[in-house]
């Protein structure tokens, strides 16, 4: 790679990085390449970006999109993304099946440096779409209940009038 294919990169990935609400740092050392492309096959119809870069181009573009300094070490992907729970879901999904040769080692949201443990509570949250449902079940429960009582009410009459 170029001096200027690696000054491209980083202008790529700076902006990609101030667009991303959340980013998510893996070791990925022993992961074959089959497994890879699984995760990010599964990322790309979430709307996640997925890439191994070299850490001092990483750590150039990180400083330059206005994250925090922080020590990157040994065999890193990077995955980001703009909604924190589903990142967190298919990284900690992807992890339970590879365990042995993929880690969380940490994270970024909003900006702020997150320990893997706050990112697995992350991922234990009900997504978007499940969230929508929930609320969705409580407001409609009203009309649900009223149908029901009038249902019920209108059998009462008849049972009564037969």
């Amino acid at each position: 790679m170029t001096r200027e294919d690696k000054r491209k990169l980083v202008v790529n990935l700076t902006e990609s990085f101030r667009n991303a609400s959340a980013m998510i740092i893996c070791d990925y050392k022993g992961l074959n390449v089959k497994h890879l492309e699984s995760l990010r096959r599964d990322s790309r119809a979430a709307n996640i970006q997925v890439q191994v870069i070299k850490n001092k181009l990483a750590s150039i573009a990180l400083r330059e999109a206005g994250y925090l300094p922080s020590e990157l070490k040994d065999t890193n992907i990077y995955i980001w993304s703009n909604d924190q729970i589903s990142l967190s879901k298919i990284v900690y999904k992807f992890q339970d099946s590879h365990s042995d040769h993929f880690k969380v080692k940490f994270g970024y949201f909003e900006g702020e440096i997150v320990d893997s443990k706050h990112i697995e509570a992350i991922s234990k949250l009900p997504s978007k779409e499940e969230l929508i449902g929930m609320l969705l079940s409580v407001w409609t429960a009203p009309a649900r209940y009223f149908v029901t009582g009038l249902d019920n009410l209108k059998k009462q009459k008849e049972e009564q009038g037969a």
